[in-house]
């Protein structure tokens, strides 16, 4: 009975919190045609223009530039003084899937079973989840939700932060397909295992995945087969998770393979390297700057934080700021994420810190923007401030990656958000407190 107390507890507490941040949000967006004239327009992939206006129309961005006349029909916003950036992408969350990490009911990003490539965090996101106002308004636009648990979790979705239901704010419903590798060097100094024990494990669970891939191979052989040429042919049983593979073999979709220590990011790229055709992202990667050289080389991308302490003690404490500009340095594609729920909002401080040592302001812009966009194949739509991509972007009175500096406004798919969050809310509540209180 004391269980079950808590459980309706919690639920009342959740949907009480998330029926009062979307009762409370009073603003209603604006849509149509927008003029920003006068800003300094970071556009990522074409540099910086002074003086310049950008022209939204419905939920595309139609100009980008400073020589042009503003029709009467645009909805002007004076920008005079202000920055222009392109929305950010946290590309390792998860937002969407997680509300109250305390409660199971409220969290969906895990699913039993090792092989689960064919579960879509898509079809879990929550788009009225408290935690995305808080996220948008900060200036991130955009996430990988991603699951968990499992050798093969299941497939991440690339999400925008606006819309009413899953369907209205996906990007790319399939933008990677999220793998976790056993680790060769044990669990830690907790783990008391042998090194022959820990060998014989991590064999196994490298022979189970390999099979499943082995397995899947020859379906899509089977179905590429069939597909080319299904006369005299019997088809192939359909099966699911098979199925769900065939884009990720061909390296439509990419797999991510969270690896930390240097052990675990070179078991995972000699593994990739044994997989031809299939396109292999890093995540975590927390000592990369050991072996960033290697990960150059093998061409994967990487998904990386900046907020944590060194694994080693005699690492100086500057590494994890560190790590994002020397992967970069040596010619690894970075992008910065959080890595978290409900600080996804720290996306743009965890980049602020590779900037300040040694990353540069311009690279760590690109790893929160244009990075993550190509690495999860959507640059076509989203990352940089380009004529005829989705008007995904901010205004700001300053560097974003500075704590101090206010996110203005922000659009998604040239939607004009309401500026305000559960925390924007809280703000205001305890603000007004002693007037409340007289």
């Amino acid at each position: 009975m004391k269980k079950l107390n808590i459980f309706v507890i919690a639920i009342a507490l959740l949907f009480g919190l998330t029926a009062t941040t979307q009762a409370q949000i009073t603003e209603k967006p604006e849509y149509g045609k927008f003029a920003i004239t006068g800003a300094t327009i970071h556009t990522v992939t074409n540099g910086t223009i002074e003086n310049g206006v950008i022209l939204i129309e419905n939920d595309t961005i139609a100009y980008v530039g400073n020589n042009i006349r503003v029709t009467g029909d645009y909805k002007r916003i004076d920008a005079i003084g202000k920055h222009v950036y392109p929305g950010f992408i946290d590309g390792w969350s998860g937002l969407g899937l997680v509300e109250i990490s305390a409660v199971a009911v409220t969290v969906d990003d895990a699913e039993v079973g090792q092989f689960n490539p064919h579960m879509y965090a898509f079809t879990a996101f929550n788009p009225h989840s408290a935690s995305i106002p808080v996220t948008r308004v900060s200036g991130v636009t955009t996430v990988l939700a991603k699951p968990r648990s499992g050798s093969i979790s299941g497939k991440a979705a690339v999400m925008d932060l606006w819309g009413y239901s899953p369907d209205s704010m996906a990007v790319k419903k399939s933008g990677a397909l999220v793998m976790n590798l056993p680790s060769s060097s044990g669990g830690g100094w907790w783990d008391n295992r042998s090194d022959e024990e820990i060998k014989k494990q991590y064999d196994r669970q490298i022979k189970e995945i390999n099979d499943f891939i082995a397995k899947a191979s020859f379906y899509n052989e089977m179905m590429e087969a069939f597909e080319a040429d299904p006369a005299g042919k019997t088809r192939p049983d359909h099966d699911p998770r098979m199925e769900a593979m065939r884009e990720v073999l061909n390296g439509d979709v990419p797999v991510v393979i969270t690896a930390n220590d240097k052990v675990e990011i070179l078991d995972a790229i000699e593994w990739a390297e044994g997989h031809e055709g299939m396109n292999f992202i890093l995540a975590g990667v927390r000592e990369g700057w050991r072996v960033a050289e290697e990960i150059a080389e093998a061409e994967i991308g990487v998904l990386t934080t900046t907020l944590y302490t060194p694994s080693r003690d005699y690492d100086n404490y500057q590494r994890p700021y560190q790590n994002p500009g020397l992967m970069a340095e040596a010619g690894v594609k970075v992008a910065i994420v959080s890595d978290d729920t409900e600080n996804s909002r720290n996306t743009a401080f965890e980049a602020g810190y590779a900037a300040a040592y040694g990353m540069g302001t311009d690279e760590a812009l690109k790893a929160v923007t244009i990075n993550p966009a190509e690495l999860f194949g959507v640059a076509d739509k989203i990352g940089s401030l380009e004529e005829g991509k989705q008007a995904n972007l901010f205004i700001s009175d300053g560097d974003p990656f500075e704590p101090l500096t206010n996110i203005e406004q922000v659009f998604i798919k040239g939607y004009k958000i309401p500026m305000q969050s559960r925390h924007t809310q809280l703000f205001d509540e305890f603000l007004d407190r002693d007037a409340v209180n007289k």
